[in-house]
């Protein structure tokens, strides 16, 4: 961190002491990021986002009375300009979609390196989402459906530029990647997600995703 720069606030909400403790232990040693509480319970880690105003959750799905999709849901209802990463073990149907729709902004799993972690934690503050390349895998397989040409669509407007970006997108790459992969530079690649965030009428990388994943062209 240099000059006057303000850490990355980050609070963890998990229901596993050791993964706290490892957490906390591992990203106070990143530059830049400060673990400014931990929380065991939903309703405990709403409390503590209240009171430390973090700029990213890391938020743990599965736990005991108020879990990780209920927990987001209600946590930006109240405390709307933080960035949730959800950290979890589990890939499952039933919370993956419903927690990306209650506003998590990305979606990590728990054998994710500490690097990935603490780059998906700078990611978030700068406003770029990051599916972990598993999850954006099950989120093909998840909303895969039959096209219906006979409606227009709204990619229809996409050039085959930004089609080729939105399928990287959709498989989780990062603008790095993106642009290592297309030989193009890394604000052509920004350029081109503006134009689909705008000809999508999305806001994120995830609610792109997503898009892409139900339209069946992230493959």
């Amino acid at each position: 961190m240099t000059g006057m720069e303000e850490p990355i606030k980050v609070l963890l909400i998990d229901d596993h002491e050791m993964v706290r403790i490892g957490l906390a232990a591992v990203l106070d040693t990143e530059d830049g990021i400060e673990v400014v509480g931990e929380a065991s319970n939903g309703v405990d880690g709403i409390r503590l986002a209240l009171s430390y105003k973090p700029d990213v959750v890391l938020m743990d799905l599965v736990m005991e009375g108020m879990d990780g999709v209920e927990t987001t849901a209600k946590l930006l209802e109240q405390h709307g300009d933080c960035k949730v990463i959800v950290l979890t073990s589990f890939i499952d149907d039933s919370k993956l979609y419903p927690v990306i729709e209650a506003g998590a902004f990305s979606y990590l799993l728990k054998t994710s390196r500490a690097s990935e972690i603490a780059e998906a934690i700078r990611a978030a503050a700068r406003g770029q989402s990051v599916l972990e390349s598993q999850v954006a895998a099950k989120m093909m397989n998840r909303f895969r459906q039959p096209k219906q040409p006979a409606q227009a669509s709204l990619h229809d407007d996409l050039t085959e530029r930004e089609m080729d970006v939105l399928k990287r997108v959709a498989q989780g790459m990062s603008n790095q990647e993106i642009a290592d992969e297309l030989f193009i530079g890394v604000k052509t690649v920004k350029f081109h997600i503006t134009n689909i965030f705008n000809k999508l009428q999305v806001d994120d990388r995830t609610q792109a995703a997503i898009y892409a994943h139900k339209q069946g062209i992230a493959e």
